[in-house]
């Protein structure tokens, strides 16, 4: 009997354990951005399929869609709507007419939820804040079971610290449908991000309709097809050639498009690039050029932009004017954005209607005769009700009088603008430029250049420390920029994309004193969980190992250093043949290497491997540091490290300018390696780089000599490589095989390309020469 009672007493706790309700903390509030003000309170508000919402006003019924439909999804239950207020079970919305546009307020106890705002938009973020509290699985596509979708009784008071948070997506260089860009409305509602700035126009393709100039479509927005190419080792093309890649988007496509971002309380800012960037459109209507020779479309990389519209033609404001006409009947915003940047003016200083204008005009040069072209078309601009908005160029000659300068060029041009009295929404290319690669470049697709890992975008502050008070009333915001040279794909821009957007809501949302790195660090893998399960293809990129490698070559050693974004990450590295996933030894040090080693590395979290594993090996050659004398010098501009830069065991990575290479322009290279004793040999490597965008070509040919008093050599081996396109930037070893023989001194010489197919002169770059 006493046993019974005993087993009663086991199944009553352990049944009182299973029906417990969990005790939410701060920790477990993973909400980004950032809110302004949390409370949790004790207990629980739980979703069911009763659950209701009661709607008293129309200012909230487009904002309750989001998370209707996602418990549609995923669990089944169509959540009703009622006029009438429930007595508990129930989420309701109450206006607060003293309250500022964005500003909400969420409270929930156990029985019932209530957002309090004086707009959709802040109703709206009252239930992404909702989404981000309850389970990350309510963002699954499919039907999940055993889960309790319930948040903590809460109270949250929440309020945008800028009124300008967006993002910049250029459909031009490649082009991305409607669907697509409705994916992207979708992830900056989420993330409380409430601007798109839509990039309709540059040199490579023109992808709004407009229906008075048909040609803008018919041959604006298709160029010859060169995808396989490097975006800037694209070759020259003319009018005459084929055009095939493309697309645009219809006047109707565009509306809808509108209409789905007023829904989600996004604007969109369109962007009609002028004078520069704009030859696609002089592809169509060449008239527009000071010059009025036909050309086509760009397939890839232009600079200088010399093809600019002619700004002493009436003909081209009457274009312009029509043009705007139209953009301006599909979207409602404020702004217009007129480009205005990186107008190369050659063509200006030749033409005769250009210097006719300046000279009617009373104009002092070209640079105030652009000043002239973009207030002339501000004026037109105000006339309808809107405000001109261009990149940073507009200041030079004159910044039109009602201007808002978006400052790109890092910070010079919004404190020039806010100065002088202009709204700014700062732009920075050092911590918004999301075509810059976010992690070490040798694991990271192929990007434009620069380095903009997720904690600094996190750092990105629209406000400058010198600014007045003043000066930083005329700062709207921020936004991002992601410019599509290099992303060809739905996924690829998806991966620029996500998760830095998420650090650049915080940015542009939450006040300083809520940032803090080490927070947003500990919140930000709930939202991985998120993008998981809404299919969106994020870079896990803040996760990769940031190796650093020193070499000591009077010891003849090397230390390896490995870190990560993360404060106090716990790495962990195994070495040869031992495997991270046993037992990995924990990353305290420098590691110190005397010898060829394999490396691998990881970021770990619960005793788990959670990132790309990391893996290189630093190869201890014959030649390392030895002698080297330089019978052809390398350029000043790549120098490496110096001297014994080719034999130092340091290998250069996919970033050219790292510092690890040496490279010749034109040139061959030809070296002579002293190994200060004779020994025994038997092939050589020579390590090199292929970025065609930027001039740089693999060797046409390899030749090894050898010699043992380093006057008299004989050739022991070679290798030929034939030039072929590559779209991607490669690093390659090229190996030479030989007999075994004896010797001390080594001669290697590497052919150059010397010229490229588009007609410039070809680099050689070269990071280590390796003997055995």
């Amino acid at each position: 009997m006493k046993q019974f009672t005993l087993f009663i007493i086991i199944l009553i706790v352990l049944g009182c354990k299973t029906n417990e309700k969990r005790i939410y903390a701060e920790a477990d509030i993973k909400i980004i951005p950032k809110p302004e003000m949390i409370k949790i309170n004790p207990g629980v508000f739980k979703f069911n399929e009763n659950t209701k919402f009661f709607i008293s006003n129309e200012i909230s019924e487009e904002s309750i869609h989001v998370l209707r439909n996602k418990f549609k999804t995923v669990v089944g239950w169509d959540l009703k709507t009622t006029e009438e207020q429930p007595k508990n079970n129930y989420i309701t919305f109450t206006v607060d007419e003293n309250s500022k546009p964005e500003v909400y307020e969420l409270k929930a106890n156990n029985n019932r939820v209530e957002i309090i705002a004086n707009s959709s938009s802040g109703f709206s973020y009252g239930i992404q804040t909702i989404r981000q509290l309850l389970p990350t699985a309510i963002e699954s596509k499919t039907k999940l079971e055993n889960i309790s979708w319930e948040i903590p009784n809460i109270e949250i008071k929440d309020a945008p610290r800028f009124k300008w948070r967006g993002l910049m997506l250029d459909i031009s260089r490649h082009f991305f449908d409607k669907e697509y860009i409705k994916q992207v409305i979708d992830g900056l509602a989420m993330h409380k991000m409430n601007v798109l700035h839509l990039h309709l126009v540059d040199d490579q393709g023109w992808r709004i309709e407009i229906k008075k100039y048909p040609k803008l479509t018919e041959v604006g927005a298709w160029r010859v097809d060169q995808e396989n190419l490097h975006w800037n080792a694209r070759l020259p093309i003319t009018a005459e050639d084929k055009a095939t890649y493309g697309g645009f988007l219809t006047q109707e496509e565009l509306k809808e498009i509108v209409k789905y971002a007023q829904s989600r309380n996004v604007e969109i800012i369109p962007e009609i690039e002028m004078p520069a960037h704009v030859s696609c459109a002089i592809a169509a209507y060449p008239h527009l050029s000071c010059n009025e020779k036909p050309i086509g479309v760009p397939s890839g990389g232009v600079w200088p932009i010399t093809d600019i519209y002619c700004a002493g033609k009436e003909s081209t404001f009457t274009f312009l004017e029509d043009v705007l006409a139209e953009v301006m009947e599909i979207f409602p915003s404020k702004y217009i954005h007129i480009g205005g940047d990186e107008a190369t003016k050659t063509n200006w200083k030749k033409c005769q209607y250009c210097q006719k204008r300046i000279a009617e005009e009373g104009l002092q040069n070209e640079e105030e005769l652009q000043s002239y072209f973009v207030k002339r078309m501000e004026k037109f601009i105000n006339k309808h009700g809107k405000k001109l908005i261009g990149w940073d160029e507009i200041l030079e000659g004159g910044l039109a009088p009602d201007a808002t300068v978006m400052s790109w060029r890092g910070v010079k041009g919004g404190l020039e603008a806010t100065a002088q009295g202009h709204d700014v929404v700062m732009t920075p290319n050092s911590h918004c430029y999301f075509d810059h690669y976010q992690g070490p470049q040798n694991e990271e697709p192929l990007a434009i250049g620069g380095y903009l890992p997720l904690s600094k975008v996190y750092q990105f502050d629209p406000i400058v420390d010198s600014m007045t008070a003043e000066e930083a009333n005329h700062i709207l915001g921020g936004q991002a920029n992601l410019w599509s040279e290099y992303l060809p794909t739905k996924e690829q821009s998806q991966y620029m994309i996500y998760p830095r957007l998420a650090a650049l809501s915080e940015a542009v949302w939450s006040t300083k004193n809520q940032k803090n790195w080490d927070d947003f660090s500990n919140r930000i893998p709930s939202m991985f969980q998120r993008y998981e399960y809404l299919g969106i293809n994020y870079a896990k990129s803040s996760y990769l190992i940031r190796p650093a490698v020193e070499t000591d070559l009077k010891k003849k050693s090397v230390s390896l250093t490995l870190q990560s974004e993360y404060t106090d990450a716990d790495i962990r590295y195994a070495l040869n043949n031992d495997r991270l996933e046993d037992t990995p030894l924990k990353y305290e040090q420098p590691i110190v290497l005397t010898k060829t080693t394999i490396v691998k590395a990881s970021l770990f979290k619960d005793n788990k491997p959670i990132s790309e594993v990391f893996q290189d090996t630093i190869v201890f050659h014959k030649g390392v540091a030895s002698n080297i004398v330089y019978t052809i010098p390398y350029s000043d501009r790549y120098t490496g490290t110096g001297k014994s830069t080719l034999v130092n065991t340091l290998r250069g990575t996919k970033h050219f300018r790292d510092g690890q290479w040496q490279a010749w322009l034109k040139d061959d290279m030809e070296i002579v390696i002293d190994l200060e004793k004779e020994d025994t040999i038997n092939h050589v490597i020579v390590g090199s780089m292929e970025h065609q965008g930027s001039g740089i070509y693999f060797p046409v040919a390899i030749e090894v000599f050898t010699g043992v008093d380093g006057k008299e050599f004989k050739k022991v081996g070679e290798v030929k490589q034939d030039y072929a396109a590559n779209a991607n930037i490669e690093l390659k070893d090229f190996k030479i095989n030989f007999e075994k023989h004896t010797a001390r001194f080594i001669k290697v010489k590497v052919a150059n390309l010397k010229k490229s197919p588009r007609g410039g002169d070809t680099w050689l770059f070269v990071d280590e020469v390796l003997i055995n």
